[in-house]
């Protein structure tokens, strides 16, 4: 059988070494030798002897899930094999995680990450209850985090001399050393009258970089996180 399909840009190779690795911009292939971490439902494929359990996060996680809508539903890989992450055909990134690095990142971007790293679900300060992703996970520890996200995101320097404002829906994630609040760039009779449709911004301060997606959470794609 002879097609395009078949070359080398589309075949699966053996792994050399344990870990996680880029398999195409659509997808992270990992070598399992023990066990990894993964967003519930993201196994595509997979080869080996290898045991999938459900994460369980806690009463703390389950109520902060429950009353946002969000968060970070996590399954354990357990065992010796390979296999393959995706969500909605959408754009894969690692990130190398080093000792002293934070980086915060909303739930429904996350994709797969080292048993090595640490997670905590933690309340946006300063986003009150209107913020988009009033809890998101702070990753911290050493190790590789595999993120997802609709389309080619956009990173942008923050510095003490000129905050960034991001919309709710759109943010990805941030790095560490940058505090947050909520901006109002509409005026009370701006909004009364329909206003723009973007009244309130995630602002951020300090120094380090955000991470944006080019799209908006629709209603529908929210529910589903």
């Amino acid at each position: 059988m002879k097609s395009d399909l078949f070359s080398s840009d589309h075949m699966a190779q053996p792994a050399h070494a344990p870990g996680m690795t880029l398999q195409n911009a659509k997808s992270i292939k990992y070598a399992v030798n023990g066990e990894m971490h993964a967003r519930q439902g993201a196994m595509i494929a997979y080869r080996g002897e290898l045991q999938f359990e459900r994460k369980s996060q806690g009463v703390g996680g389950m109520l902060k899930r429950a009353v946002t809508g969000e968060g970070l539903p996590l399954m354990a890989v357990r065992g010796q094999g390979e296999a393959w992450f995706a969500h909605e055909a959408q754009n894969c990134f690692i990130v190398d995680v080093e000792p002293g690095d934070v980086l915060t990142v909303n739930g429904r971007n996350v994709l797969c990450f080292d048993a090595t790293l640490s997670y905590e679900i933690k309340t946006v300060k300063g986003a009150g209850m209107t913020g988009g992703g009033l809890f998101n996970s702070v990753f911290t520890g050493a190790g590789r985090l595999g993120l997802v996200c609709e389309g080619t995101p956009l990173v942008i320097p923050v510095s003490p001399q000129q905050p960034v404002y991001v919309d709710t829906d759109a943010v990805v994630g941030w790095t560490a050393h940058l505090s947050t609040s909520l901006h109002r760039s509409q005026s009370i009779g701006s909004m009364i009258r329909g206003g723009s449709g973007e009244a309130v911004q995630l602002k951020l301060e300090g120094e380090g970089y955000v991470i944006v997606r080019p799209s908006e959470a629709t209603p529908q794609k929210a529910q589903q996180h």
